[in-house]
């Protein structure tokens, strides 16, 4: 049984998004996914500034398994990414909900936040 924090909110392509009052958020891949994905060894984000679209792809992780898009979950600018995903992508292992963390965005609609899948319904979806 993977971890899901009851607090975020997910989407069917296995990103998290953890919604801020003052409409940011942080996006990750899920517990789930660095499971199934095996031992990262790299991770290519987006640069500061780049305009993300609900749906899109926006990066990359590889592993040992197999290279996998990361998708935005939601619509929004980058603020600031992980940059210590660059040297120590392996993180995305150990703490997929807090230290791997990818990317922080603005978002353009706070509205496609919440038509995200809770952690029950994404539960409900990866068993």
């Amino acid at each position: 049984m993977s971890n899901i924090p009851a607090e975020l909110k997910f989407a069917k392509s296995h990103e998290w998004l953890k919604l801020a009052d003052d409409g940011t958020a942080l996006v990750g891949i899920s517990d789930y996914a660095q499971s199934s994905l095996g031992d990262i060894t790299f991770v290519q984000l987006p640069k500061v500034g780049a305009v993300l679209k609900a749906g899109e792809a926006f990066g990359v992780v590889e592993s040992v398994k197999a290279a996998s898009d990361i998708y935005a979950p939601v619509s929004g600018v980058v603020l600031e990414i992980n940059s210590a995903l660059d040297t120590v992508p392996e993180t995305l292992n150990r703490d997929s909900y807090a230290a791997g963390w990818m990317v922080k965005l603005k978002l353009s609609d706070v509205g496609e936040a919440h038509a995200l899948l809770s952690g029950e319904d994404y539960a409900k979806l990866i068993n």
